[in-house]
């Protein structure tokens, strides 16, 4: 692998092309898609060793899940921590599918291969999102789980976690604010 192809996928190069994407760049997008679908492969070839005809529809699984909620992604948060949540809930699903119950890590970013790992002097290292959300109230958790990474709507969180419409939607205002000061090293 190449200076240039590990370049493009480092966490400040990453966030800069899906933000520029974001903002209409699609040759930044299509670029953000392709250094992410290489970071997918080696994830779930990990994680699929038994199931080797797997990886590739992962990756394309997780690929569309992340083009359908790019506008869920918060740019002042670490990219990578976002697009393995992901990568983890598809692969969960697809275990959840097949009836198997394989050891499944916390850490996200201790898994990252090492040019994916957020630099030393970034304070967001440390961090990997369940640590983060074990922080917050089961609501607000519950609330964010269902709408900012597994994608289901306001009704549909409302009707899993037994809260109104309007307290799903304040769940996740409130979360998400407490998770940036987390992030932020706030209380």
């Amino acid at each position: 692998m190449d200076s240039r192809s590990e370049d493009r996928r480092d966490e400040p190069a990453l966030r800069a092309r899906l933000v520029a994407g974001m903002s209409g760049d699609a040759r930044a997008y299509r670029d953000f898609l392709q250094a992410v679908a290489d970071l997918l492969r080696v994830y779930f070839r990990k994680r699929l060793t038994s199931l080797p005809d797997e990886v590739e529809d992962m990756v394309q699984e997780t690929l569309l899940a992340i083009h359908e909620k790019r506008h869920t992604y918060d740019p002042s948060l670490p990219v990578t921590a976002w697009v393995y949540a992901i990568a983890r809930y598809k692969w969960v699903d697809l275990l959840r599918r097949r009836g198997r119950h394989e050891r499944r890590t916390d850490s996200l970013d201790a898994e990252a291969p090492p040019t994916l790992r957020a630099p030393d002097h970034d304070p967001t290292s440390d961090l990997d999102l369940d640590s983060l959300l074990a922080r917050l109230p089961e609501r607000q958790r519950a609330c964010i789980r269902h709408m900012k990474i597994e994608g289901l709507s306001v009704a549909e969180t409302a009707q899993r976690t037994g809260q109104s419409e309007s307290a799903v939607k304040v769940g996740v205002h409130r979360g998400l604010k407490a998770l940036a000061r987390f992030i932020r090293g706030e209380s």
